[in-house]
């Protein structure tokens, strides 16, 4: 019912434990997809051995790499619902099942879990690794501009591209917040109670590099898309 799909890089120690994570706590019917760059040897074969499914993409590591991989893994599954996650998330017993109700409640073609860390997120008001309907994204998309069938914006370097599936979301009013879904975010700026701070990495500095030319650029967008917001 579910399609997982978590972008990777140089993270090979945390494939395993996503797996276990995951595996606990859902009972719902579900896939996993990692998705690996080319000379990402390590991390691939990692993820292999998770026995999950595992697709090397083929372009090289570049802006807008998670993007792209989260839109192709996307069209690889089938389920009426698809997680846009990461390798350093923790799922919590119920997560799917909360989820779940909230999207038959609402009717949303975006909704939000609680990753126990962003401040907006823990007040509905954002979502950093959101599941996404099927047939919202086949019909109009994620974004303010690509159309039907893209997930995520590609033009971002990494950051920003949440808040404009967020925006959108909220524009065309198919935005809900599962508060009790709870799939936390160990990203190494939040302090997690009674846990060490997650270490800063490569992967991490990369993706965080080019946030204030991100944030820059959503805005620009947002305001073309809808002045009001």
């Amino acid at each position: 019912m579910i399609d997982i799909v978590a972008p990777v890089l140089g993270r090979p120690q945390n494939a395993q434990p996503l797996v276990d994570s995951i595996k606990k706590a859902t009972s719902v019917p579900f896939t996993v997809t990692f998705m690996c760059s080319p000379a990402d040897l390590e991390e691939q074969a990692a993820c292999r051995a998770t026995g999950v499914a595992v697709h090397v993409v083929e372009w090289e590591l570049g802006p807008g790499d998670a993007s792209r991989k989260w839109n192709l893994g996307y069209t690889m599954g089938s389920h009426p619902f698809v997680l846009l996650a990461a390798d350093d998330l923790e799922f919590e017993p119920g997560w799917d099942v909360a989820v779940l109700k909230q999207a038959d409640r609402s009717g949303a073609g975006v909704i939000g879990t609680n990753d126990q860390s962003n401040p907006l997120v823990i007040r509905g008001k954002h979502s950093t690794h959101p599941v996404v309907r099927r047939t919202y994204i086949d019909t109009v998309g994620g974004t303010f501009t690509e159309g039907a069938g893209v997930v995520y914006y590609e033009g971002y370097d990494h950051q920003a591209v949440d808040n404009e599936l967020y925006e959108a979301a909220v524009g065309r009013n198919e935005w809900s917040f599962a508060m009790t879904s709870t799939v936390r975010h160990m990203h190494p700026i939040y302090p997690h109670r009674g846990r060490n701070r997650t270490p800063m990495d490569e992967t991490y500095r990369r993706g965080m590099s080019k946030g204030q030319d991100d944030i820059k650029l959503f805005k620009s967008r947002l305001e073309q898309w809808n002045p009001s917001r």
